[in-house]
């Protein structure tokens, strides 16, 4: 028989109905067992309509179930890191969305109690687990190693966002009156002061996609060159210089009725360029172009395989588990996407005159 690995996933909330748990429900090697919830009556809703054997009352609750081997986690930017922290701590696999930390202190933590409770952690980075990007970076890569293209000379990386639903299907979501708990005290950076929390969620949740995809590309050590950001603390232009490469990520938000994003590797004799979909278009990947100068003068358009990223990352996650093989964005490589991230904000505050 088919090994497959007990699950369980915490929260039920708009990302976790359209996307995880129905992702996870039907993965072939998942056996999913269990939800928990803090708001029950939501936790019921959603257990029956998936047909979920158990449901807990919180994570701490489902962390005690010797039968769960792996969790998935959806919650608050800072309230997850601390229930991914206890769930490695009781030897619980743990699969949550970015940002894995809203610090490097609390990243630091949880993966300490990932060593301690000898589980393993990984960030859901979608763009690493969409195939067009797949595609986008093997495209780099080989034209790098071949010098075909010449010298790689620069990366562009420009996020304007939009509408990241962008005409998903209306699946029904279950909803509730319950309110929220009151959240716990935010372990922030020490040297961020309290009324510019916000300001730095915002930049850390939406852009740590960004700096995560640019080093997975690039791959080496990243170097905060120039920050460029408006009063906002979001819009503006950052410089990198990421494995000797000049990169950029250009940040802001505009009314737009898709999804304005894409990345574009400069070479000597050409470029390559991967233009993202908005994020729920299930089965639609980054568009990837290449354009060959000089005597060519032609463009290619490679296409990528048709696939999910979110689908595809859970199955990775689940794939991994049962054959032993490391994560693709294993939680001791995403720590330093928020080392980057707190690099840019105190350079921020720094030019800005608060720090």
């Amino acid at each position: 028989m088919l090994k497959k690995i007990c699950f369980g996933y915490v929260g039920c909330g708009f990302v976790a109905q359209k996307i995880h748990i129905p992702n996870f429900k039907n993965l072939e090697g998942c056996d999913f067992k269990a939800i928990a919830e803090i708001r029950q009556n939501l936790g019921r809703r959603v257990q029956q309509r998936y047909h979920i054997p158990k449901l807990y009352r919180n994570h701490l609750e489902l962390a005690d179930d010797e039968e769960i081997e792996a969790v998935g986690v959806s919650g608050g930017f800072h309230t997850q890191g601390e229930i991914a922290r206890d769930l490695l701590e009781a030897g619980k696999h743990v699969f949550m969305e970015k940002p894995m930390a809203v610090s490097v202190m609390q990243a630091e933590k949880i993966l300490e109690a990932s060593k301690k409770g000898r589980s393993r952690l990984m960030v859901a980075y979608m763009k690493r687990f969409d195939p067009g990007y797949e595609l986008f970076k093997e495209q780099v890569e080989k034209y790098r190693i071949s010098g075909e293209l010449g010298e790689l000379i620069y990366v562009r990386n420009h996020g304007f966002c939009g509408d990241w639903l962008a005409g998903m299907p209306d699946v029904p979501v279950e909803g509730t009156d319950e309110p929220y708990p009151p959240p716990s005290p935010a372990p922030k950076p020490p040297w961020l002061p309290e009324n510019l929390y916000e300001k730095y969620i915002g930049y850390l949740q939406q852009y740590i996609h960004n700096v995560n995809f640019l080093r997975w590309v690039l791959g080496g050590d990243v170097e905060v060159k120039h920050v460029d950001l408006d009063q906002d603390g979001y819009t503006g232009v950052v410089l990198l210089n990421i494995s000797n490469i000049r990169s950029s990520i250009e940040t802001a938000s505009i009314s737009f009725h898709g999804w304005e994003e894409h990345t574009q590797s400069y070479f000597k004799k050409g470029w390559i360029k991967a233009s993202s979909p908005p994020l729920m278009l299930v089965n639609m990947p980054a568009k990837v172009e290449l354009y060959i100068g000089q005597e060519h003068n032609s463009y290619v358009k490679p296409l990528a395989k048709w696939g999910w990223s979110y689908k595809r990352e859970a199955e990775h996650f689940i794939s991994c588990l049962l054959s032993g093989e490391g994560f693709r964005s294993p939680g001791e490589d995403a720590v330093h996407d928020i080392e980057v991230i707190e690099r840019i904000y105190r350079i921020y505050l720094q030019n800005s005159g608060v720090l």
